[in-house]
């Protein structure tokens, strides 16, 4: 067999679902060399995580780690390391995810109590206290945040009052939001809250943040049988994230825990709220843009992620046709709809380093020479000057976009 050739992948301006664009310092960080995952240069690196993933999610849990995978191992690891045969979960249900989550409910033997709304809709907290008040004793609440699948931001406050009330675990998929939009795992009484790297954190995929309450924690310890990962099982991940123990489990990553860290010292240096105004701020202008040119919202205005907009295409717009001139002719990749909206929607994330004005322009620029060259249109910089209308703005001129937790 002859040797590989190097890889020279083309520059991608990253506008889909995830992954997101990544800060050259992030990349550098990846490049810096090994150490062990034992070393006490290490272990150090390891404590700077954890204390910056505190910071991130607003919690003092002493259990906050990354999980040695993507997104989609924190949320199987929350819901493995919490549920047992016959524990019955409330999930909500208004996407893709909502529905991963209740698979996995299904898959530890679990019974997951499906609360379904028509995608693009948020879930109603009383569906939820109502289920709560049932006699089927629930082991907990599973809810998205910041569903991937459609654009809808979800409030939380009032369901994690609810599971207080009824003495429940609140478990809450942070996906598409941690970073990028306020999460406030104490104040929201969140006892298992995950995310992915590779969104709003603007780190490659291959780590995926976590965090478990002490009511979680004591709900582990508490377990009859034992979790069916032994990979995922937090009881003794979290000897080996403890500073009194580290007790060998797997080999962490090491690079790509270089990278989360440096990745967190950005999110730092910038400031949560100011980073959370620039998310609201271009997702204003970029609609604004998309609107000129029969682009619609596809979720209620009022529930709408600053972190991704889902949109319905104009009903003159080919989905495959123009995506595929996007990536190849402009280098820009935007994602399409998943299940009952393939083809019918796309989805605009600006997470991260991607939530940038010079993306929006260059985006709406390439949009407008495919609307006049391919469909016989003829935008002339309209959707730009939309954009630009709002980024000339006062900051406190805007309407909170989406509306707050409360």
């Amino acid at each position: 067999m002859q040797p590989l050739p190097a890889i020279n992948p083309s520059r991608r301006i990253l506008l889909g679902p995830g992954p997101s664009m990544v800060h050259p310092r992030v990349l550098q960080a990846m490049a810096t060399p090994l150490l062990g995952h034992l070393d006490p240069e290490f272990l150090a690196i390891m404590d700077d995580i954890q204390k910056a993933l505190r910071w991130l999610f607003h919690t003092q849990n002493t259990l906050t780690i990354p999980i040695s995978g993507t997104g989609s191992s924190a949320m199987e690891a929350a819901i493995v390391n919490l549920v047992e045969p016959g524990d019955a979960v409330i999930v909500g249900i208004n996407g893709i995810f909502g529905t991963r989550l209740a698979s996995m409910v299904e898959r530890c033997g679990g019974q997951a109590i499906r609360l379904e709304v028509p995608w693009g809709q948020p879930l109603n907290p009383e569906h939820i206290g109502h289920h709560l008040k049932a006699t089927t004793p629930i082991k907990a609440v599973a809810i998205v945040h910041a569903e991937t699948s459609t654009g809808v931001h979800q409030p939380l406050e009032h369901i994690g009052q609810l599971c207080q009330q009824h003495e429940v675990l609140y478990i809450v998929d942070t996906v598409t939001s941690l970073g990028g939009m306020e999460v406030n795992v104490d104040a929201w009484h969140i006892d298992v809250c995950y995310s992915a790297t590779q969104k709003c954190i603007s780190c490659p995929p291959g780590v995926a943040p976590i965090t478990f309450s002490d009511r979680a924690v004591h709900s582990i310890r508490q377990r009859q049988s034992p979790c069916t990962s032994w990979y995922l099982d937090c009881s003794l991940i979290s000897d080996y994230w403890s500073e009194s123990k580290r007790t060998y489990h797997h080999t962490a990553p090491i690079s790509m825990a270089y990278a989360l860290r440096e990745s967190l010292r950005l999110i730092q240096e910038e400031g949560l709220e100011a980073r959370i105004a620039r998310h609201q701020r271009n997702s204003h202008a970029l609609l604004a843009g998309l609107n000129t040119l029969g682009f619609e919202l596809f979720p209620l205005a009022s529930f709408t992620l600053t972190t991704l907009l889902c949109v319905r295409l104009p009903p003159f717009l080919d989905d495959l046709h123009a995506r595929k001139v996007l990536l190849k002719e402009f280098h820009i990749e935007v994602g399409g709809g998943l299940g009952p909206l393939a083809r019918k929607v796309w989805r605009i994330g600006l997470m991260g380093e991607s939530s940038r004005e010079e993306y929006i322009l260059t985006l709406l620029s390439a949009l407008e020479q495919i609307l006049t060259r391919d469909y016989g249109q003829t935008p002339t910089g309209i959707s730009m000057k939309a954009a630009m209308d709002i980024w000339n703005q006062p900051h406190s001129s805007l309407s909170t976009f989406p509306p707050s937790n409360n």
